[in-house]
């Protein structure tokens, strides 16, 4: 089944506001930065992935993603991460992508193995390979409410509505379009980085996590911030 990921990416100076009161202005556009490269280098490194998708006015984060592969789209509505995760739909479906994954850029411990069992086991073709009734697959945050990780077969499946209590929301929306609808639980894809109680998740997921989120764990392991490290500035 041919699937695309979709990354939305917004421009870096607007980028981790609620990390504020943990980390300084500098270092929260780095890491961002460090973040996004992070989950390209997962998403390039994932095999079911026929095509990544990645829309951002940010320059740095186009160059990258053209670095390893990816069609970089304009975000020309700059109107949020659901009206940028669409026009990545509407393009993966005129490019006959049969399914999208689409994931944010502050998950950096995500794992290219995790993703693989989640779409082998979200196929639904039927006996004769053909695509079957429109399916949502939703990946919650850590926190059960809003949604990090959404797959829609097929592309067009539900209009995503992410922010504060998206999970539900993204269910209902599956429910009013005819979709089968199903929750799933990735472990590197529940945790996304916004607060310094987040960070803190994060420090202690990397400190078990092999050679995961190489970029990032550079930002935040600099010798001049090791308090981000040692969970000391979290909330």
């Amino acid at each position: 089944m041919r699937t695309a990921a979709i990354l939305p990416v917004k421009r870096f100076s607007a980028a981790k506001q609620r990390l504020g009161a943990s980390v300084g202005e500098v270092v929260r556009a780095e890491l961002a930065r460090a973040m996004v490269a992070d989950v390209l280098s997962a998403l390039a490194r994932t095999r079911s992935l026929e095509r990544m998708i990645v829309i951002t006015d940010e320059r740095s984060v186009a160059a990258a993603a053209r670095e390893v592969g990816a069609l970089v789209l304009a975000d020309s509505a700059a109107a949020g991460q659901s009206a940028a995760v669409e026009i990545g739909a509407r393009r993966a479906l005129a490019d006959g992508s049969e399914r999208v994954l689409c994931v944010p850029g502050d998950c950096p411990a995500l794992d290219p193995a995790e993703l693989e069992r989640l779409l082998h086991r979200a196929r639904g073709d039927d006996e004769l390979g053909r695509a079957s009734a429109p399916q949502v697959v939703i990946v919650p945050d850590r926190h059960g409410t809003g949604t990090n990780g959404l797959l829609l077969t097929p592309p067009d499946a539900i209009r995503p509505s992410f922010g504060p209590g998206s999970a539900e929301r993204h269910r209902a929306l599956a429910r009013a379009a005819g979709a089968s609808v199903r929750l799933a639980h990735p472990p590197s894809l529940l945790l996304d980085i916004d607060t310094g109680a987040d960070l803190d998740a994060l420090r202690k997921r990397l400190s078990g996590a092999g050679s995961a989120a190489a970029q990032t764990r550079a930002v935040l392991g600099r010798a001049e911030r090791p308090h981000i490290l040692s969970g000391a500035s979290s909330s």
